[in-house]
């Protein structure tokens, strides 16, 4: 960091004015969420006091939300220890990452986290989310084709989950409803760390073919800067700095004005009119409106162009006429994009933005002085390099060290619970665990999304992951899975990131694709607190680590902090999405057991692993221990056996072992494809169905393919046991008993195995 100037440093109120002509009023920098070191440098960087559009400009600008300024030092692993691959064609740094799928088709998919505004206004803040990360996906040039959504709060039967949850999925279905987006996928936990903080994060995926890719770039001095999309309003000023960057009390219902307002009609006439000007190659480069606004938008595209650009605010559309320059630029009023067009193409431009109804303004030039100037009603009140504000703010190696119980939490292991020791209580356990909140059916929610809208779905929730057809002549598709615990990463950061990367990776390759990039959204409490960047730190370590070995990329993604209530943090939540490519999407598998009498078997490693486990959550609410060992070597080694298992046709089902172990994974596969089975489990019992160790899949062979698949498994060194067939009307359990013989355990018929996976969410919702 340069050396800060010194001298008074002063706070309240300003006027809009060049700088040196009111030197004796004080300005708000502690308001917009600067700290007195913050706003000595912006002194020193102008060599004068700064304007308050300046200010406004610097404070979103270099804010959490926008600057990265606490997880730029971490987040360059991704960088340094990517993974060399010809498949990466526009890497971090940009809206979105992209990657080359074959055929020439390019794919581009990022995750964001819209946590705070959601909290204070579920519906809208939800919304806005999905309207926001699907802006990103458009400003790469692809056309937007589908939708996930990772969603956490507080216990099902809390008010304030009655509160959030009901808005938050509202929001999300009635934005992607109605841009006629699919929502292919996701998740909804609850957990108690998450009460009054809920996480709401939102993943949008586009295509489009290699030379459609566009940049954030204002190259080409004389280039014209053009806003278009919706009008400019008093909705979201300051979002990106006051709820990004504050924790949660009960007064933050008071922040209702800092939440975006989203209109996803306007939104899908925007898409279609981008997509048209693309495919007319009317754009230079582009840009969407989200976090920070115009603030955002103009110098992010200077200082990634020739550096300069001139802008007349007076000539920003308005939907509030009293609007200050200040909050013209830190507005955060939704589906809006700015675009740097050719002198000679901008008639073409304006026609089809008239055409689809978007109205669309010249407000500015590019420029080669390297300097952004703005000006408003014939005054000059912005004149910073825009490098400063966009590339070059404060990076802080924040203090970091365990959090201080985290040893006698990890000391506090399971193995004191009392377990089930009969048929009767293993039953109950089963039953237990299919009701629970976060195992439950989720249909409440997934029934108010369009999952098939478009007609190119061909896999969706509950299956192991969101599959969708990007090619129909080849079949050419993709796979996407979006996890994450945060019990286990509370454990253990870096395990528990890595944890939620090898469940991604391993639920894209149970449909049959090859995973091939990562993205990412890290839900984490304040960086001023050393626990919680000590989290921060080893959980992007462990990412790094595990995607190097994975040999898939990070493309892109999206830090989250403050996510606490008053001083206590949410659990450290990475939520990672891995990206997979089918050849022929009409080779996939679902999770369902729909074969009578075929095979059943299970791939992988069974091991005594309860630390983090929703046995231990949901029968004891207990969190301590170790999560299950990672093992990527066995994770990638199991992804290969089942891609190539899937495009041979020896399986007719694939289910992932996760949260739940095996008894989770059998009562899914059963319920989804209406079919018993009738299992023996190998050892301990307790342990078979409810240990959550990694790198497994419950597989049902195709009839005949069984020596095939044994053959594969031992070529790529994955145990396999057979543990039964498929059949009947209820899940029928052998194992061992207490007296050490082989016996019925129990059965449990579909009927009430459905009766207790189906009731929980609704009874909570109503």
């Amino acid at each position: 960091m340069p050396a800060i100037a010194s001298g008074p440093v002063d706070q309240g109120t300003d006027t809009v004015a060049i700088a040196a002509a009111t030197p004796e009023r004080p300005q708000p920098y502690v308001e917009l969420g600067m700290n007195e070191e913050e706003y000595r440098r912006v002194r020193h960087i102008l060599g004068r006091r700064p304007t308050s559009a300046e200010l406004a400009i610097y404070s979103v600008m270099w804010s959490e939300h926008c600057s990265y300024k606490s997880s730029k030092v971490h987040l360059r692993q991704f960088g340094d220890k990517a993974p060399k691959t010809d498949k990466l064609l526009v890497g971090m740094g940009e809206n979105a990452g992209v990657v080359d799928i074959g055929h020439g088709w390019a794919v581009t998919f990022k995750v964001e986290s819209h946590n705070h505004p959601s909290y204070v206004e579920p519906y809208q803040g939800a919304a806005t989310g999905v309207g926001g990360i699907v802006r990103d996906i458009m400003s790469m040039g692809a056309r937007p084709i589908a939708v996930m959504d990772s969603l956490r709060f507080g216990p099902a039967d809390a008010p304030d989950t009655q509160r959030v949850l009901p808005g938050v999925v509202a929001g999300v279905g009635g934005y992607g409803n109605s841009l006629g987006l699919p929502n292919i996928g996701g998740e909804t936990v609850f957990d108690a760390c998450y009460e009054q903080n809920p996480l709401v994060n939102a993943l949008c995926v586009g295509v489009m073919k290699h030379e459609d890719i566009k940049r954030a770039v204002a190259p080409g001095p004389g280039n014209k800067v053009i806003l278009f999309g919706a009008l400019t309003g008093p909705d979201g000023i300051g979002g990106a700095s006051v709820l990004a960057s504050a924790t949660f009390d009960e007064e933050s219902h008071q922040k209702r004005p800092s939440v975006q307002v989203g209109d996803p009609f306007m939104e899908k006439l925007l898409i279609e009119c981008c997509l048209e000007l693309f495919n007319e190659d009317l754009v230079v480069g582009i840009q969407d409106l989200g976090a920070a606004g115009v603030s955002c938008a103009t110098t992010e595209l200077a200082a990634a162009g020739t550096g300069g650009m001139h802008v007349d605010l007076d000539t920003v559309p308005l939907r509030d006429a009293t609007l200050r320059p200040e909050e013209i630029l830190m507005s955060e009023s939704q589906e809006r994009m700015m675009a740097v067009v050719s002198p000679d193409k901008v008639e073409r431009f304006m026609e089809i933005c008239a055409r689809w109804e978007i109205p669309a303004t010249v407000i500015g030039q590019v420029t080669d002085t390297r300097r952004l100037v703005m000006t408003w009603r014939g005054e000059t009140i912005v004149d910073i390099p825009p490098v400063t504000a966009a590339d070059e703010g404060p990076v802080y190696n924040r203090p970091l060290e365990p959090p201080h119980d985290l040893g006698a939490l990890q000391a506090d292991t399971p193995g004191r619970l009392t377990r089930p020791s009969n048929g009767d209580e293993l039953r109950r356990t089963v039953l237990w665990l299919a009701g629970s909140p976060n195992l439950a059916s989720k249909t409440w929610v997934t029934s108010q999304y369009d999952r098939y809208v478009l007609g190119n779905t061909v896999m969706a929730m509950p299956e192991n992951a969101g599959v969708v057809r990007v090619d129909d002549e080849s079949g050419l598709g993709i796979a996407l899975s979006l996890d994450g615990n945060g019990r286990y990463t509370r454990l253990d950061p870096y395990s528990g990131a890595q944890l939620a990367l090898s469940e991604a990776y391993r639920n894209v390759a149970s449909t049959g694709a090859r995973p091939l990039a990562v993205t990412n959204c890290l839900n984490f409490g304040s960086p001023e607190d050393p626990g919680v960047m000590w989290q921060f730190a080893r959980a992007v370590e462990g990412l790094a680590d595990g995607c190097q070995y994975l040999g898939i990329p990070v493309t892109g993604g999206n830090v989250s902090f403050y996510n606490q209530t008053g001083d206590t943090p949410i659990n450290p939540t990475p939520v990672i999405g891995v990206l997979g490519v089918h050849d022929d999407v009409r080779r996939r598998v679902n999770m369902s057991l729909t074969t009578d009498g075929a095979t059943i078997a299970l791939l992988g490693e069974t091991r005594e692993e309860f630390g983090g486990s929703e046995w231990a959550h949901v029968v004891y609410n207990h969190l301590g221990g170790l999560p299950p060992l990672v093992d990527l070597k066995a994770e990638a080694a199991l992804a290969s056996v089942l891609v190539a298992a899937i495009r041979d046709g020896l399986l007719t089902a694939v289910h992932d072992l996760s949260d739940g172990g095996l008894s989770q994974t059998l009562v899914e596969a059963c319920l989804r494809g209406g079919l018993g089975a009738r299992i023996t489990l190998h050892g301990d019992p307790f342990t078979a169905l409810f240990s959550e160790s990694v790198a497994r899949a419950m597989v049902a062979v195709t009839p005949g393919s069984e020596a095939r698949l044994a053959a594969l498994c031992e070529s790529a060194g994955v145990p396999v046991a057979q543990l039964g067939v498929a059949g009947g009307d209820a899940l029928r359990v052998t194992g061992r008993g207490p007296d050490g013989d082989q016996q019925e355990l129990f059965s449990i018929g579909l009927s009430e195995l459905r009766e207790a996976h189906e009731r929980m969410l609704p009874s909570y919702a109503d």
